[in-house]
């Protein structure tokens, strides 16, 4: 069936596909690389799946596999406890890939004492001891697009060996704002950059991004990940990791009865969705750096990623006593503005715009 007929069917599929409860016996019969590739998907990349489902059909493969590769490199980063093995096996992960074009690929660092707590883990792990299906459609990649997907694995493995052993040598907790953003960076800065040099190649472009672009591009993975740390930040705090230094003295508590340890994370909240707000002007940057055609489903991606992350933050800046802008919430109205947005850039540039306007002036209240 032609990627465009199917789309539809994945983007449907996403919205209703649970991530609690995922069919380990069926995925873990499927034998055909790229069905397993879509069917596991929506289980490892939540708003990111429908995301990936709207871009060209060879980009939105190739995204897809690097999606996957980082799922496993974050499962070896969640699940293995001991951090000398947890460092070394995202490493090895990483180094696997390295002359691998055209050849066999090492087996991946198998998670014998994996510490998973419900059925979502236990598809992550599923995927790391299925890694080989994943591997030969990478396989099947052109070499350039191989590369792209081989550096952002290679970066994404640095990054979480980084986090590791910054959060291990600083008692769990990051020091300041400077480490924040480098490991915002590492977590999602580094797919963006991915995401631009994928387009640009699908567009017969060369993958290489000035300086100016990719400093951008990290600002919309700072962005986008802070929206990420801001909605768990008591639950990493119960499991022993803060973001922010002032809640050095609170780690491993999670009691919601306690009014000053929920003002203490309103505070942080309500710091790191300023910052978040700071970074919105990048957005339309990293869009027009992307060199789309005039009708463009990668553009359409681009523009629901920012419609879920403006959707999160409106609720987020209630959830820290302060007032929401009026913006699209129901899924339908995102995707409808996403389809108007694929047959238009002016209709994608004014859709950014009022993201940006918004996050600006709430940003500054």
């Amino acid at each position: 069936m032609p990627f465009w007929i199917r789309r539809p069917f994945l983007i449907l599929r996403d919205l209703v596909t649970s991530r609690d409860h995922p069919d380990l016996d069926r995925l873990a019969r499927i034998e055909e690389p790229e069905a397993f590739v879509w069917a596991i998907l929506p289980h490892a990349a939540r708003t990111f799946s429908s995301c990936i489902a709207l871009l060209p059909e060879r980009s939105a493969l190739a995204a897809a596999v690097a999606y996957l590769y980082c799922r496993m490199l974050d499962t070896y980063e969640d699940l293995v406890p001991d951090r000398g093995a947890r460092e070394a096996a995202l490493r090895a992960f990483a180094h696997r890939l390295d002359g691998a074009p055209g050849g066999r690929i090492a087996p991946a660092p198998p998670i014998a004492d994996a510490s998973d707590r419900d059925n979502r883990d236990r598809a992550h792990l599923l995927l790391v001891r299925r890694a080989n299906l994943v591997d030969m459609v990478y396989l099947s990649f052109d070499l350039a697009t191989q590369g792209v997907v081989r550096d952002l694995v290679r970066d994404m493995a640095n990054g979480m060996a980084w986090s590791s052993s910054t959060f291990a040598a600083q008692g769990g907790v990051l020091r300041d704002e400077t480490q924040l953003l480098e490991y915002c960076r590492h977590v999602l800065g580094n797919p963006v950059v991915f995401g631009v040099r994928l387009m640009r190649l699908a567009h017969g472009g060369a993958p290489e991004l000035s300086t100016v672009e990719r400093e951008d591009a990290m600002r919309v993975g700072e962005m986008v990940q802070l929206a990420n740390i801001t909605r768990d930040v008591e639950k990493d705090l119960h499991r022993g990791i803060a973001y922010d230094a002032s809640l050095r003295d609170d780690l491993g508590r999670e009691d919601p009865a306690d009014p000053a340890l929920r003002e203490r994370c309103r505070r942080v909240r309500e710091r790191l969705l300023r910052m978040a707000f700071d970074r919105a002007p990048s957005y339309a940057r990293v869009v027009r750096a992307l060199q789309l055609p005039r009708w463009s489903v990668a553009r359409a991606s681009a523009v629901l990623m920012l419609l879920f992350t403006e959707r999160y933050f409106r609720g987020c800046s209630l959830r820290v006593g302060r007032t929401a802008w009026r913006g699209p919430t129901a899924t339908i109205d995102l995707l409808a503005r996403t389809f108007a947005a694929s047959l238009s850039r002016r209709r994608a540039q004014l859709e950014i715009a009022r993201v940006e306007r918004a996050f600006l002036s709430h940003g500054s209240n």
